[in-house]
């Protein structure tokens, strides 16, 4: 993992806030600084010009190679970095779609009956609830991230934008709906 974010980093492929979170944990963390270092070291190489003279190397044989016994260590090594790789993105893919509950809450001291509707319900009508004698109604839902429409239906036919909301458009009646957003990016 901290392969990719030192090539995302490498790369300029960093949000600003990735850039802060990666230099926090490049300053915290002197293993993965080490590392960070080694492979910034290697990309410097890779970006040189090709070497068109170089003086012949000595080649140890096979039987005498201490390498030769590693290479099977560092396909074992490989393949945990890439479950590891699968495993944090499934996890990460997973608290995205994690439902994230909401409360609705609007002041209307005057009707008899609150309810909502929105593209979380499939435009169904949710009964709202009543907080005593105070005017306000509520409801609390598990809603998926994004972006969701909604709508107030009061006295069973007034439609009301939700007055906190700042985010609205025109729906397809001539009403108003809400958009709420919930989460960002990773």
């Amino acid at each position: 993992m901290n392969d990719i974010i030192i090539s995302m980093f490498i790369d300029d492929e960093l949000g600003l806030d990735d850039k802060i979170e990666f230099v926090e944990k490049v300053h915290a963390r002197a293993d993965f600084k080490d590392e960070t270092v080694s492979l910034l070291n290697q990309e410097k190489l890779l970006r040189t010009d090709p070497v068109e003279h170089f003086s012949p190397v000595a080649i140890p044989s096979p039987r005498r190679s201490r390498k030769m016994l590693l290479f099977p260590v560092g396909i074992a090594a490989a393949a945990l970095a890439v479950a590891v790789v699968i495993l944090t993105f499934s996890l990460v893919l997973q608290q995205q779609m994690s439902p994230t509950p909401y409360r609705f809450v609007i002041y209307r001291p005057d009707v008899t009956q609150a309810e909502i509707t929105g593209s979380f319900t499939d435009w169904e009508r949710l009964p709202m609830n009543k907080l005593g004698q105070s005017g306000y109604w509520e409801i609390d839902l598990d809603l998926p991230r994004g972006e969701h429409r909604f709508v107030y239906i009061l006295g069973g036919d007034e439609r009301v934008a939700d007055p906190t909301v700042p985010a609205r458009e025109a729906d397809d009646f001539g009403g108003v709906n809400s958009i709420l957003n919930l989460g960002d990016r990773i």
